[in-house]
């Protein structure tokens, strides 16, 4: 199983010859990418940096303009955004074994990887929490907070995008969003595992129950991702785990970066809880959206199959999730229990972000399709 991201991204020309739409930031960006990918597969990478530290030149030269154009101006910059959520995906996918090239890992613990992430989240996540009043969250009742947010989030009122995905989309639009996302949906639920050991309690095994039921119960042929897989293969679309790496924006690659974050550190243990919370509960809706689209478009069984499968589990995962790991928590950690509200916010604030990305990735490719 080969991953596209052991491969270079395709070059966007010179500052001589810039095709359309390509500007001279763009082809900085994009010769950082190429570098960082090349120093991602040296070998004794923090060695030869010592020795040689012009090796990374270009790439850091990018990293030090994206960080000051999406974090340190008022609008932020999409181009940098995107370069910067790559560059971090490349570096969080090495927790996870992808059954490919051994040597991929070679520098998964490097010392320059490791700063290089640091100072991306250090500024990143500072730029994502002045978005929410978290003093606010601090003085909240979180329990009533949580079981407020759930009941609304369960059947939320539609959005302009959801109803553009339920009564416009076409079946172009269609394979899009399934392009866009496989990224998640072929790897679905890996992330979580990162935070399962540990001290066993009913907390524990509730997420234990969720992950198992996302892995098939140890049946492939029953995993989430199978069933997502049959509909990319419906439409004879790549059926590999980052297929369409280069179709993701960068407001879906910031989610799963997030939980990276999240997983990794477990100081945020109770933030990402809240934030699974309302990824179980908030599921249902969303797929919603896209069975009755695949229904109206008159697609195949196999083709919408991963939407049915999820809308009867989520929901019952996300009722797992508040009355058996985000209240208990609350409990257990009554000083500290305002980041399970915190987490659920930033998942939904994020989430939604990520999904009005999507639309708007669909609707340019249909646009474009329809002019040619």
């Amino acid at each position: 199983m080969q991953s596209n991201l052991v491969k270079s991204p395709p070059a966007s020309g010179t500052e001589e010859t810039l095709p359309i739409g390509v500007t001279e930031t763009t082809t900085i960006y994009d010769r950082g990418e190429r570098q960082f990918v090349e120093l991602l597969a040296t070998d004794n990478l923090d060695q030869k940096l010592d020795r040689e530290p012009l090796l990374a030149s270009e790439f850091e030269s990018a990293l030090s303009l994206g960080i000051r154009a999406a974090y340190h101006n008022g609008s932020g910059d999409d181009v940098a955004h995107l370069f910067l959520q790559r560059i971090l995906y490349r570096i969080n996918r090495l927790n996870l074994f992808w059954y490919d090239d051994l040597r991929h890992y070679t520098n998964e613990r490097s010392l320059y990887l490791y700063k290089v992430r640091n100072r991306i989240e250090a500024a990143w996540q500072e730029w994502e929490l002045a978005k929410i009043d978290v003093a606010a969250l601090q003085q909240l009742d979180v329990k009533q907070a949580l079981i407020e947010r759930t009941a609304y989030d369960l059947d939320p009122p539609l959005s302009s995008g959801s109803r553009y995905i339920r009564e416009q989309m076409t079946e172009i639009g269609y394979r899009h969003l399934l392009a866009i996302g496989s990224f998640d949906g072929l790897v679905e639920g890996s992330r979580l595992s990162r935070i399962l050991g540990g001290a066993a309690n009913q907390v524990q095994c509730t997420l234990v129950k969720v992950l198992l039921e996302e892995y098939g119960n140890g049946r492939f042929s029953r995993k989430h991702s199978t069933f997502f897989a049959q509909m990319l293969a419906e439409f004879d679309m790549n059926t590999e785990p980052e297929g369409y790496f280069d179709l993701v924006p960068w407001e879906v690659l910031a989610c799963a970066n997030h939980n990276f974050l999240l997983t990794e550190c477990k100081r945020h243990f109770l933030r990402y809880s809240g934030g699974l919370t309302y990824f179980e509960v908030a599921g249902p809706s969303a797929y919603r959206n896209y069975l009755t689209a695949a229904q109206r478009l008159g697609l195949s069984d196999a083709a919408m199959g991963y939407w049915e499968l999820h809308i009867r589990e989520d929901e019952r995962h996300g009722r797992w999730m508040l009355d058996d790991v985000a209240l208990p928590l609350a409990e257990l950690y009554p000083n500290d229990a305002w980041e399970l509200v915190l987490g659920y916010d930033q998942e939904k604030l994020m989430g939604d972000r990520a999904a009005e990305a999507v639309v708007q990735a669909i609707r340019q490719v249909e646009q474009s399709t329809s002019l040619a």
